[in-house]
C-alpha cells in the first residue's frame, strides 16, 4: 500500500511524503476503518505523529514526526508561522493582478455545508499571498502562500477573491473538461470524462528547520499525473 506514497525524506526524527489526492491524513469520522495516511505508513515506519494536515483531495508535501520531541519542535514552528508552505492551484478566471495578498478573517465550519467562510466579526486572522504563474483561456495557474494555517484557507480565500479552484464543488469550482471538439486532447482522457474533477490544489513545497539540526530544509513534490495532464491540456488549448 505504501508504494503509492512517495517518500521524500526519512530519518530518525522526520518522515516527509508526497500524499496522493483522495487519501485523508487522519481517520474519516464517517468511516474510521477507511485507509488514511497515518495508518498506511505506521506499519513500515513505526509510530508517527501528525504535525499538520492536507485536505483529502489535496496532493503534495506533508511532514510527520517520528518522535515526541520532533513533534513538539515542529508544532512550535507551525504555531509560530515560521514554516513556509507553497501551493499551486488551477483557478477559474483571469485575475487582473500579477500578485496580491488576501487578508480576510476566516471561520471554520461557518455554514450549513461546513465550509470555512469569511467572517469579519467571528473569524480568525488569515493572510494568503497569491501570484499568477501562468494564464490560459478562462483559467490561471496560481501560487498560493498561506501565512496562517486556517482550515481550507487557500480554498476559501480564492473563492473570496472571485477565483475558485477548478474541481472544487464545495467552494464553487466546476470540473475542468477537455477542449470542445478535442475530447482526447490529453493522454488517457476519454470523451465525457473531465480532465480534473477534484480540487486543483497541490502542496508543492514545504520548508522548515529540522527539529534536531536546526538546518533550514525544503522539500518539493512534483505535480501528480492528473494535475500535470490538466495543465498540458490547458497549454495545448492556449497554443
Amino acid at each position: 500500500m505504501t508504494d503509492s506514497i512517495p517518500v521524500l525524506w526519512s530519518d530518525g526524527a522526520l518522515l516527509v511524503v508526497d500524499k496522493p489526492a483522495g487519501l485523508p491524513t487522519l481517520p474519516d469520522g464517517y468511516n474510521p476503518q477507511a485507509p488514511h495516511l497515518k495508518r498506511l505508513l505506521e506499519p513500515e515506519y513505526g509510530r508517527l505523529w501528525i504535525v499538520h494536515r492536507l485536505d483529502r483531495s489535496t496532493s503534495g508535501v506533508i511532514v510527520l514526526a517520528r518522535t515526541v520531541q520532533a513533534h513538539r519542535a515542529l508544532n512550535a514552528q507551525f504555531q509560530e508561522h515560521t514554516v513556509e508552505k507553497i501551493y499551486h492551484a488551477i483557478v477559474t478566471g483571469a485575475p487582473d493582478w500579477e500578485e496580491t495578498a488576501i487578508d480576510l478573517p476566516l471561520r471554520a465550519d461557518g455554514d450549513r455545508r461546513h465550509r470555512t467562510v469569511v467572517d469579519a466579526q467571528g473569524g480568525k486572522p488569515a493572510v494568503t499571498h497569491l501570484r499568477v504563474l501562468e494564464r490560459f483561456a478562462g483559467y490561471s495557474l496560481v501560487e498560493a502562500v498561506p501565512h496562517t494555517g486556517r482550515a481550507h484557507q487557500v480554498r476559501a480565500h480564492l473563492l473570496a477573491a472571485g477565483f475558485p479552484l477548478v474541481g472544487d464543488a464545495l467552494y464553487g469550482g466546476a470540473p475542468l473538461w477537455p477542449a470542445r471538439g478535442r475530447p482526447g486532447s490529453a493522454p488517457g482522457v476519454e470523451a465525457g470524462v473531465p480532465l480534473l474533477a477534484r480540487p486543483a490544489l497541490h502542496a508543492c513545497s514545504l520548508a522548515f528547520r529540522h527539529p534536531l539540526s536546526g538546518e533550514w530544509r525544503r522539500f518539493e513534490a512534483p505535480y501528480p499525473p492528473d494535475l500535470a495532464a490538466a495543465l498540458a491540456a490547458l497549454r495545448e488549448s492556449r497554443d
